[in-house]
């Protein structure tokens, strides 16, 4: 099973699931053996078949590192934080979490959208 570890190594996941942010991206770091990462993507595609078809759900994408370390990052759009936790603490998504190979780290964090005058909208 996954080990699950604050992104910025401090906030973890449950404690932001308490939040009324929305929309949201959830960005997932995951870190592996290299020799699970045909498992981990495995497992990773099984979860985003699960997230797909649960309310709120916007949109994911999986990224793989540059180079020969199995890093990969998951980017996922939600309409809020509470569609997000509904689908996260559902029990079928909990059993899920077990298939993920031992030597796998997953590091996420939810963030919301900032506006910066002349760059960017919220």
């Amino acid at each position: 099973m996954a080990k699950l570890a604050p992104l910025d190594g401090i906030t973890r996941l449950p404690d932001q699931l308490d939040s009324d942010a929305a929309p949201v991206v959830l960005v997932n770091l995951f870190t592996a053996d290299p020799r699970d990462e045909e498992a981990l993507i495995a497992a990773w595609s099984h979860d985003a078949e699960f997230m797909k078809r649960q309310p709120g759900y916007i949109s994911t994408q999986l990224h793989r590192a540059v180079g020969p370390a199995a890093t990969f990052l998951n980017y996922a759009v939600w309409e809020s934080v509470a569609h997000f936790r509904a689908a996260f603490e559902n029990p079928e998504f909990q059993g899920r979490i077990a298939r993920y190979p031992d030597s796998v780290t997953v590091h996420p964090q939810l963030f919301h959208k900032l506006a910066v005058p002349g760059h960017c909208v919220a």
